[in-house]
């Protein structure tokens, strides 16, 4: 299910624009070599995350897991990725997701998951 009212909003930080701008000034090169999405995970809770390292693709979509990722280095987009990652998804349940360049496209989304806890209270005469 997706839900876009819980997005960003606002306008991007000129880091964020900067990190936007490499990454995309990037995307001929990584179409020379045959990479369709660059992708970084990030995963976290209890006030601790960790964002994995860039993992580049050859696939026609991009889903979690979904295909292996090829040997190409883009180790150099790190940083830029990192900066797009969304602030507190590692606070309290935390959240993941990912942070996905479209080579074709020339776009970048990312994708964050919540997680949050709930719970049913049952009421009963004995």
């Amino acid at each position: 299910m997706e839900n876009n009212a819980g997005g960003k909003n606002e306008a991007l930080s000129p880091q964020e624009e900067s990190a936007k701008a490499a990454i995309l000034a990037e995307c001929d090169k990584l179409a020379k070599a045959g990479v369709t999405f660059v992708v970084v995970h990030f995963d976290g809770y209890g006030d601790d995350g960790t964002t994995e390292e860039e993992k580049c693709f050859d696939s026609e979509w991009y889903t979690y897991a979904e295909h292996e990722p090829v040997g190409h280095d883009a180790s150099r987009l790190q940083e830029h990725f990192e900066a797009l990652v969304p602030l507190g998804y590692e606070n309290d349940c935390g959240g993941f997701g990912d942070v996905v360049l479209d080579i074709s496209a020339r776009k970048i989304t990312i994708e964050r998951n919540d997680r949050f806890e709930d719970y049913t209270t049952t009421t009963y005469e004995v």
